[in-house]
């Protein structure tokens, strides 16, 4: 019995000799795995990265010895707290999400990239994208999402809006006594702001009680920097914008304080759920694809969501993409990159870059765009436009509509962001009036831009 006890006990200890060394084998000859992490915040671009990760550590990752996972920071103070982190050299993260407008603050802290960018990859996307993650001439980010702003509205009821004699009279007596206007409905591809309010304040129960939605409209209100991105589409229509050619803020203007009031018309008529002070992206989805209200100011990133009949079933196959309501300037949309930039303080710097040149694969953008996505790479929304419609939509706004607000890849664009987040959430809160939030949101961004 001894010595079979023995017997085992010699068999255990060199199985566990030998595991021991095929595993310093295998990390002397680099196939241990390095953990990699990619800080984002909650939303559907983070929804579609995890897909595209979840596909690289089954398949290339295993090669490359690397695993991605993300941690997830509030979309609320979201920059601030990176930033800050950054500026601390925390190596709590590798990779992190960059910007148009997060670019110049975050430069000093990020690592270049250009190396993984080779010639077919940058082939492959479209050139003013990589140029919008570029500082003077050096790549810091890889651009997986182009973002620009759609109107979007049901298109069965503006279809009977059109076509329905008695709808169209009480839109003309509702856009007569609120608006002071004799108005006709008109296609949404051609309306100016009136034109979105007087079919807001049709469609809102508390002005037309026979509405078979609650709300004309949803805003997005939250105090949030995405929120004003949505906003600035109604100042750059009107002709306003920041800064001037010279560098001098210019927000308290005739052109912003109007844009304004286009949302204070719709606060004041009760056109949009009273919940709004609290609403960004995923709200705004949940009133429109509920049928709570029949348009909305929304990312492009919403149309997959609420045209898709699993998530949004009371909707899909009924909703409409149209451009931002024109003003004196026209039709214009916000547009901007995000990408995956690289921490210049990672110690996982080559385990990192491996999924970066992934990122930079067609392959990789692909996955993204099946997730919900939309990459800025040309083969990818070529092949997908029968199955996304909203792709040529995307590539038809930014060639006529799309601008940059002036400064706004500047190292301060996101505190001015955050500004005017603070002052017209005020607004909108019925805690300050209009002339009291653009002036000293003109005196906080002089201030601000000065330092």
């Amino acid at each position: 019995m001894k010595r079979i006890l023995s017997f085992i006990l010699f068999v255990a200890v060199s199985l566990v000799a030998t595991f021991t060394a095929l595993a310093a084998g295998q990390e002397e000859k680099g196939t241990a795995t390095s953990q990699v992490t990619l800080l984002f915040w909650p939303g559907p671009e983070s929804d579609a990265m995890r897909k595209v990760i979840d596909a690289y550590n089954i398949g290339e990752g295993k090669t490359d010895g690397v695993s991605v996972k993300q941690l997830l920071f509030s979309r609320q103070g979201f920059f601030d707290r990176e930033l800050k982190d950054l500026a601390a050299a925390s190596t709590q993260f590798d990779l992190i999400p960059v910007t148009t407008y997060t670019l110049g603050s975050y430069a000093p802290y990020l690592a270049q990239i250009d190396s993984y960018a080779t010639a077919d990859a940058v082939k492959l996307f479209i050139p003013s994208t990589l140029d919008t993650l570029r500082l003077k001439g050096n790549l810091y980010g890889v651009p997986t999402e182009v973002s620009v702003h759609f109107l979007y509205y049901r298109s069965d009821l503006i279809s009977r809006l059109q076509s329905d004699r008695s709808w169209a009279e009480k839109y003309s007596q509702i856009a007569k006594s609120v608006l002071g206007q004799d108005m006709t409905p008109q296609d949404p591809a051609d309306w100016i702001w009136n034109d979105y309010l007087a079919t807001a304040l049709f469609f809102t129960k508390a002005l037309n009680p026979d509405s078979p939605v609650t709300y004309g409209t949803v805003l997005q209100l939250k105090n949030l920097i995405f929120n004003i991105m949505i906003w600035d589409d109604v100042l750059a229509s009107n002709g306003g914008n920041w800064l001037d050619a010279q560098g001098n803020v210019i927000i308290n203007s005739p052109e912003a304080r109007a844009s304004l009031q286009i949302y204070q018309t719709i606060i004041d008529n009760k056109a949009t759920p009273p919940g709004s002070t609290n609403y960004e992206f995923p709200e705004t989805n949940m009133a429109f694809s509920t049928g709570l209200a029949a348009t909305a100011l929304q990312w492009n990133a919403a149309f997959p969501i609420l045209n898709d009949p699993k998530r949004s079933p009371l909707v899909a196959g009924k909703v409409g993409i149209a451009p931002i309501p024109a003003g004196s300037a026209g039709h214009k949309t916000h547009e901007h990159s995000l990408g995956i930039g690289l921490n210049n303080a990672s110690k996982n710097k080559d385990a990192a870059g491996k999924f970066l040149a992934y990122l930079l694969s067609q392959g990789g953008m692909e996955i993204y765009a099946m997730a919900g996505g939309t990459p800025p790479v040309s083969p990818v929304l070529s092949a997908m436009a029968t199955k996304r419609p909203d792709f040529s939509k995307v590539a038809e706004y930014l060639d006529k509509y799309g601008y940059i607000i002036n400064d706004g890849t500047a190292s301060y664009a996101v505190p001015v962001y955050q500004i005017l987040a603070d002052e017209f959430s005020e607004v909108w809160t019925g805690q300050k009036t209009i002339d009291a939030a653009l002036a000293n949101g003109a005196l906080r961004m002089t201030s601000t831009i000065s330092k």
